[in-house]
């Protein structure tokens, strides 16, 4: 038995920001989305995070799936069901595995994700994919217990 979990409400009230001044990284392109990365570009072991970010010795990216359209709850021109569209989960998982194509394309060769809430459904799906070594999902949206199976 498939059950889906919806969007929680408070997903899109604090949404990340890209910001290269704040924390210890900076902003470049990385398979084409504004990524924020943080740590040594010499380590080969990488993270994926589809939020907000912490440097603990590993090289850290935070691509901007959302191409600068986060998910505004107030804004009634772009309701939900017309945001998700656009930012599906299954859209993240695609542009995920372009961004693990584009860490091991720089010589990353252990690479590990974490998903927070939307995030969770594209790090489930790189996971099945087998094409990460380690996953990490905070309170998961989209995430069925057939995938965690």
């Amino acid at each position: 038995e498939e059950r889906k979990i919806s969007l929680a409400p408070h997903c899109g009230s604090n949404p990340p920001i890209l910001d290269p001044e704040s924390g210890g990284g900076h902003v470049e392109k990385l398979a084409d989305f504004n990524t924020y990365v943080s740590g040594s570009p010499e380590c080969k072991h990488a993270v994926l995070l589809a939020s907000d970010v912490y440097d603990a010795g590993f090289y850290a990216v935070v691509p901007d799936f959302f191409n600068g359209e986060p998910y505004d709850p107030n804004n009634p021109d772009r309701p939900k069901d017309a945001w998700m569209k656009d930012h599906s989960p299954v859209k993240g998982f695609e542009d995920a595995k372009l961004m693990i194509d584009a860490l091991k394309s720089k010589g990353f060769s252990s690479i590990g994700a974490a998903g927070f809430c939307w995030g969770a459904k594209a790090v489930v799906e790189l996971t099945k994919a087998e094409l990460i070594q380690a996953a990490v999902i905070l309170h998961p949206s989209y995430v069925t217990v057939a995938d965690i199976k």
